[in-house]
């Protein structure tokens, strides 16, 4: 064999092992990447399950829903009705009301004056059931925060009267206005003694928004169409195109004779 022929055999091995050891490299270098972004898409999961976790214990927290913790007072079932009169009066007026309701605040400008002073006769007592209705229609929370803060005011043994202001000073419909504690305060302010620090603890702290959920509840399973009802001996007199307060006034007293 010529020297030359066996340069070129040993330049041709020379070329395919450096050609093979480029191959080895490359190789290499393919499963060290195949590795990594395998590590990769572990570590990316295992932070997607974590994120999802954390997000869905943030989420069971925030909607996590105490006990219902009942406003001093409040009788019926499951304790779910503020009363408002003597307990010796022999007609009762049960309504269920929504702070926000526009009709809930006609019906009491109109029938006000007239369930006072039956109430104060004590002819009549009153139990008031609060609802959200108006939250679920139109969104927001005023209903709620506002029944929370009036079953507040029921803890200081002013309710009918922060009650009375509620209405007296109840926003249009479509504005959420009562959702801001700090207004409800404001507008306790208009009752003497109202405003303490209890008071305002209480509406702060939603201590009876449970319990406001829960009286909702009991209006929504009820069978009931609408804010206001007003039921005096079971039938609904709001209903009743032909009541008028003048009317209310003869059936209560009725009662009483009975």
């Amino acid at each position: 064999m010529s020297e030359k022929n066996r340069e070129g055999k040993s330049t041709a091995r020379e070329r395919l092992a450096v050609e093979r050891q480029k191959q080895k490299g490359a190789e290499k270098r393919r499963r060290a990447l195949i590795v990594g972004a395998s590590v990769v898409c572990v570590l990316a999961l295992a932070a997607v399950v974590g994120v999802l976790a954390a997000g869905a214990g943030k989420d069971k927290k925030s909607t996590a829903a105490g006990p219902a913790v009942s406003p001093s007072g409040a009788t019926g079932k499951d304790g779910l009705a503020i009363p408002v009169g003597k307990d010796g009066a022999k007609s009762t007026l049960t309504v269920w009301e929504d702070f926000r309701c526009p009709a809930c605040e006609s019906f009491e400008t109109v029938y006000r004056p007239t369930i006072r002073q039956l109430v104060d006769a004590g002819q009549l007592k009153v139990e008031y059931h609060l609802v959200t209705l108006i939250d679920g229609n139109m969104g927001g929370s005023g209903s709620r925060h506002a029944a929370n803060a009036a079953a507040c005011a029921q803890d200081a043994g002013k309710f009918a009267a922060y009650h009375d202001v509620l209405y007296a000073n109840q926003p249009k419909e479509t504005e959420d206005t009562f959702a801001d504690n700090g207004k409800l305060i404001e507008l306790a302010g208009k009752v003497d003694g109202l405003v303490t620090p209890g008071f305002r603890a209480c509406v702060d702290d939603g201590r009876h928004d449970s319990w406001v959920k829960k009286s909702n509840a009991a209006f929504q399973s009820s069978g009931f169409s609408g804010t206001p009802t007003v039921l005096l001996g079971g039938k609904n007199i709001y209903a009743d195109q032909t009541m008028t307060p003048a009317k209310l006034k003869q059936l209560v007293q009725a009662e009483n004779k009975g």
